[in-house]
């Protein structure tokens, strides 16, 4: 049997959590994607990745014993080269067969074992040959090599192994921790490899404590897996172990009663399945005296530190019990229980601690201290910032709300960042802003002022809540204004993937409040209302950042569902309140799918040229004079505007953009007719300047909810 399934298992010192599935993944599909180029697997062939804290593996089916023998024809030269006017082979065409291992004793018949064939204009030689197909020894050798070197491994250890015996002393080896095991089965077969210092067996190892037998022996490569969890008690899937860690995580939740809910995300997942091999979901508890910390807190620390899961009650509260998975499955699992509630009992106290000792000191107290922050060499300190802030606010809190939210807003703003100067946020930078609205709450804050201060960072993430109140959207827009205004200010920008200070996030956060609260804000005056904050330290930012915002805009659209014309045509005009631009995409949709929309479209892109060969737009007034309008077409396209473009703009004004497109859809007819029946560059200049007026209205009066033109396909 010439085609079984084959198996690959890497074992190594315990790798890094964080790296792990993704490693997995990577060594599986690079494997099979270099057997199938050596001929060895198939486009049918299915890779299944396995990944333990020890170990990584791939199970790829069908992969052949040896590669088929492919004919290959190689293009020699042209037949004028290659032989001479007898028909002989020449000097250069014989070399050329000996390069490619061709056996030339006899001239005459290596000739006659080529073909020759039209290469374009002339004839040429060609020599068909028959190339040996890789055996799965060498060609998992290779294979293996090279899917190793393709692994995205985080950071790299070199160690060193000791040498065969007739090789003394010691060799040093790369790889992202040290390898103890090397299985390579092909159906029940070895195959023979050698990597890392290691050569492949049928060994590999159970688990440190729990494994039946060690070493663990596996007969064949479709009993991987099922052999791991007998004998070794692992279980050696990612996914399968992932799948199980959940499982037994809301089992354990639904024996604690009704109403309790693990708190679990993705990322802590598989952090924890890449902890285990084998998974045991245990239920602890801490006193109850630590829930007067804020429930983030605890959370926090329960989850980065010691990766546990908390839970919480029917009302989203914190309580004081959490739960476990350990790798080990003990008849009486008390003592890993208490040792676990010994382990988060310091760092519960820390937190208590902490919170204890912030809330003596006010935050009016701590705006001093950001003096002496460094925040960027060439932007200040902290303190700066927020003195910058608090004026970018004010100038906001004016459009939007008048003095009363002016007052509140600076407030807000000048103890936005005091709580980076606490012991909480000093363990935790994540709490930022979270832990200032608690400490502005027991410092006898209004509501608002606090829940600005929590929400000044927000939206914090693609899908992240919006601040709550008007005091936070103020605060949070000028935080967000202020770091692209400055780093934009001083040439600090993206590149590529790198954006250190979250521009990228910035922008969409300020796009997002723009449009979903509809503030009456126009982007170029919120920027340029930004700029004076800094002094002389920047003096413009003003035109890149707009670009930079309408950048991220138009992406954030098109991941929306709209098409890459729609957002075109209507950021061409790059709208000031971007709260109209959803509903300038709105009347776009419904204009493009009317009858006369292509048409229009075309049209408008065709006076769109007119316009630009006749010169620039000021060259061109839009007055129309009745007296010079002389052919029917012409006249009927005036009547018709004097008609529908008061209608139109009458609509635009009240914010009816779909009604004010669907109005000047009626103007197709005429505008047909007039491209029709008129010469726009008519030699009688009058008459071509009244004719190029009549286009320029037509235009603006068109062209003012999106650039139509851009629909044209």
């Amino acid at each position: 049997m010439t085609h079984q399934n084959l198996l690959v298992e890497l074992f190594v010192e315990e790798l890094p959590p964080k790296a792990l599935k993704k490693l997995g993944d990577v060594f599986a599909s690079q494997l099979c994607a270099q057997l199938r180029q050596l001929g060895l697997a198939s486009s049918d062939s299915v890779a299944t990745p396995f990944a333990s804290p020890r170990r990584l593996a791939a199970h790829i089916t069908h992969v052949a014993a040896k590669a088929a023998d492919t004919a290959v024809r190689q293009k020699l030269m042209p037949v004028s080269v290659g032989l001479d006017a007898n028909g002989l082979a020449t000097p250069a065409l014989l070399k050329k067969l000996q390069a490619l291992g061709a056996d030339v004793s006899d001239p005459v018949f290596a000739v006659a074992a080529l073909r020759k064939a039209p290469d374009g204009k002339a004839e040429a030689l060609f020599y068909d040959s028959l190339v040996t197909g890789a055996t799965l020894d060498v060609g998992l050798q290779q294979a293996l090599l090279a899917a190793l070197a393709q692994l995205p491994i985080p950071k790299m250890m070199s160690y060193q192994l000791q040498a065969d015996c007739e090789l003394p002393g010691w060799s040093s080896v790369n790889f992202v921790r040290p390898a103890h095991g090397l299985l390579a089965l092909h159906g029940s077969s070895v195959v023979p490899v050698k990597v890392l210092g290691l050569t492949s067996g049928k060994l590999t190892q159970g688990h440190r404590f729990e494994a039946l037998m060690s070493p663990v022996t596996v007969g064949h490569a479709d009993d991987y897996a099922a052999t791991l969890l007998r004998d070794g008690a692992v279980m050696a899937s990612f996914s399968d172990r992932r799948f199980a860690i959940v499982q037994q995580l809301a089992q354990a939740a639904e024996r604690l009663g009704p109403g309790f809910e693990v708190l679990m995300d993705d990322a802590l997942l598989d952090e924890v399945t890449a902890l285990v091999e084998r998974p045991n979901v245990l239920t602890c508890q801490f006193e109850e005296q630590f829930l007067a910390v804020p429930q983030e807190c605890l959370i926090l620390t329960m989850k980065a530190n010691q990766k546990y899961f908390p839970l919480l009650d029917t009302l989203g509260k914190l309580t004081n019990q959490f739960l476990v998975v350990s790798n080990i499955s003990p008849a009486d699992a008390s003592a890993v229980i208490g040792g676990n509630e010994r382990v988060v009992r310091p760092r519960l106290s820390d937190a208590k601690f902490f919170f204890d000792q912030d809330r003596k000191k006010t935050l009016e107290s701590r705006v001093a201290g950001l003096d002496k922050v460094v925040y960027h060499n060439k932007l200040g300190t902290q303190g700066e910032r927020m003195a910058r802030v608090c004026a970018i606010a004010r100038a906001l809190a004016l459009q939007l709300g008048g003095e009363a939210l002016v007052k509140r807003a600076e407030l807000a703003a000048r103890l936005a960042k005091t709580d980076l100067l606490t012991d909480m946020v000093g363990e935790f930078p994540e709490l930022q802003g979270i832990m200032g609205g608690y400490y502005a709450r027991h410092d006898g804050l209004d509501a608002d002022v606090a829940e600005a201060i929590e929400d000044h960072y927000k939206p914090r993430f693609a899908g992240d809540a919006l601040p709550r109140n008007s005091v936070g959207v103020v605060v949070a827009l000028a935080d967000k204004l202020e770091t692209l205004v400055g780093m934009f200010g001083i040439g600090n920008l993206p590149t590529g993937d790198k954006d250190p200070f979250a521009l990228r996030r910035h922008a969409l956060g300020v796009i997002r409040m723009l449009v979903e609260k509809d503030l009456a804000l126009d982007l170029n005056a919120l920027v340029a209302a930004a700029v004076p904050a800094f002094g002389s330290k920047v003096t413009d930012a003003g035109s890149a950042l707009c670009d930079f915002v309408y950048d991220r805009l138009a992406g954030s659209l098109r991941e929306q569902g709209y098409s890459a014309l729609e957002v075109d045509a209507v950021l061409a005009l790059r709208p000031q309140r971007l709260g109209d631009v959803p509903r300038r995409l709105a009347a776009v949709r419904a204009f493009a799918a009317l009858a006369e929309a292509p048409a229009l479209a075309a049209a408008n892109k065709r006076i769109s040229n007119i316009l630009k060969k006749a010169g620039t737009a000021a060259a061109v007034d839009a007055h129309v004079s009745e007296l010079l309008l002389k052919e029917d077409a012409e006249k009927a396209l005036y009547a018709a505007m004097q008609d529908i473009a008061p209608r139109a703009q009458a609509q635009l004004d009240a914010g009816d953009y779909t009604a004010s497109l669907q109005t000047l859809a009626a103007l197709r007819a005429p505008v047909d007719a007039f491209f029709d029946g008129v010469m726009v560059n008519a030699e009688a200049l009058d008459l071509r300047l009244n004719r190029l007026g009549l286009l320029k209205a037509l235009h603006l009066a068109m062209n003012q909810v999106a650039d139509l033109s851009r629909l044209a396909a």
